[in-house]
């Protein structure tokens, strides 16, 4: 069974957006490495929830009056190109291709057949 592993947070500006969950929720950002990407500590280790990233949006932004648009949670899998065959046969279709998280693993999104992004990673270190 796959689990979310990770969400993203979609925002313009992102500095905006850190002070926001900072001061709401009091969660930690760091930004990785060089990149505009953000890591979001949500809480300690030994209590249930996950971490997640904030990214700059590359898109338009939310529609007034929508409530949901802008979570992304990516669910690690055994096989990216094996679960995003699967999905795809499923009624879904590609996002984004699959790409390499270096580091990290392998990722891919995919839009379900109701139009939500869900991310695919398969861990691999040698991920480049």
């Amino acid at each position: 069974m796959s689990r979310v592993i990770h969400f993203e947070i979609q925002a313009s500006p992102p500095q905006a957006a850190i002070a926001f969950y900072q001061a709401l929720f009091g969660w930690k950002f760091q930004q990785w490495g060089t990149h505009d990407y953000w890591l979001i500590e949500t809480g300690p280790a030994d209590r249930p929830g996950i971490n997640g990233g904030l990214l700059p949006r590359h898109g338009p932004a939310p529609i007034d009056g929508q409530a949901v648009n802008a979570f992304v949670c990516t669910v690690e899998v055994a096989s990216t190109d094996e679960s995003l065959s699967k999905a795809l046969t499923l009624g879904g279709s590609l996002a984004l291709a699959k790409m390499p998280v270096p580091g990290i693993g392998w990722l891919a999104y995919v839009k379900g057949p109701s139009g939500n992004i869900l991310g695919l990673m398969q861990p691999d270190t040698t991920a480049a």
